[in-house]
């Protein structure tokens, strides 16, 4: 499906907002086994159904997350991305119990992460587009 073409409406908005997020795991520990990242998938799922946001896709690796979300303007990314990590970790240790063997102590996830906006024009067009404005 393309993401343009999918608007969203809120009560007094159009939105069409994607992001890109990836978390780490602390210590770059290779943590995550396939059956850990289907459970991530899950739970991801369910936090952004909590947000009213839709996650559209995910993968990992051993060591990391992506994840394709698409949010209303209301929710802060912050917020879901604190409450995508905190549900996650907490969730996940008590599904997969075997993870702790493998390094893992008090926390999954580093405390750092990366959010990208995507979808949409490129910023250039968008950019070309509000100079033209002004001379109409």
């Amino acid at each position: 499906m393309d993401m343009s073409s999918k608007l969203r409406t809120g009560r007094h908005c159009v939105f069409n907002l994607h992001v890109h997020l990836v978390f780490l795991t602390k210590y770059r520990h290779g943590v995550l086994t396939p059956d850990a990242i289907d459970s991530l998938r899950e739970i991801f799922d369910s936090v952004c159904r909590d947000f009213g946001a839709e996650l559209v896709e995910t993968s990992g690796e051993d060591d990391h997350v992506h994840l394709l979300v698409n949010y209303p303007p209301k929710v802060p990314v912050s917020k879901l991305v604190n409450s995508l990590k905190g549900v996650s970790s907490r969730l996940l240790k008590k599904r997969h119990m075997e993870l702790e063997k493998k390094n893992w102590k008090a926390r999954l996830w580093s405390p750092s992460y990366f959010a990208g906006s995507c979808g949409g024009a490129p910023v250039s067009v968008i950019r070309q587009y509000v100079e033209q404005q002004r001379e109409k």
